[in-house]
């Protein structure tokens, strides 16, 4: 796996959960080395497929991003890493980069979703995290505690396809 890029923060998968009262779901990242969080909101599908690989689910026939895995495997491809590059008029952009170096952009739920199935790292601009990430500091870990707690008990019908 690649290193991190100068400007880009590691980030880890926190979970997958549907924010109320709008019932629209959103992926939590968090970035290693402290207590930034970025939230952003995704569609039911996207929740579903990010679920899905956090929790080892293997549907009987295969979602588009498990066919996406499936396709580099096939081609002997390597998903080396996915960034979440930038922030435009509140919509996220991204990025997955191959072990060879090609680059294709990406919505941040599809690229995040692929490097979960493919154990690939996921980076963050640290101007991303600046302007849209969220402080949580260890005092408040309590209500993160709660949320994962929520996260380990989510299944993915909650997200209603």
């Amino acid at each position: 796996m690649s290193e991190a890029k100068p400007g880009f923060v590691k980030v880890n998968v926190v979970g997958v959960r549907v924010e109320m009262p709008t019932n629209q779901p959103i992926i939590l990242l968090q970035d290693q080395a402290g207590d930034r969080y970025l939230p952003i909101w995704v569609g039911a599908v996207e929740a579903t497929a990010i679920a899905f690989a956090q929790q080892g689910i293997k549907p009987p026939r295969p979602l588009t991003h498990d066919l996406f895995t499936d396709v580099l495997n096939t081609l002997q491809a390597n998903l080396q890493e996915v960034r979440i590059t930038s922030l435009k008029d509140g919509v996220f952009y991204a990025e997955i980069e191959f072990g060879g170096g090609q680059v294709l952009s990406s919505r941040p739920s599809d690229a995040i979703a692929l490097a979960l199935r493919n154990d690939s790292l996921i980076y963050v601009a640290e101007e991303v995290l600046a302007a849209a990430g969220i402080d949580i500091p260890a005092e408040e870990e309590d209500e993160l505690d709660k949320f994962r707690e929520f996260l380990d008990q989510v299944k993915p019908e909650d997200f209603n396809l």
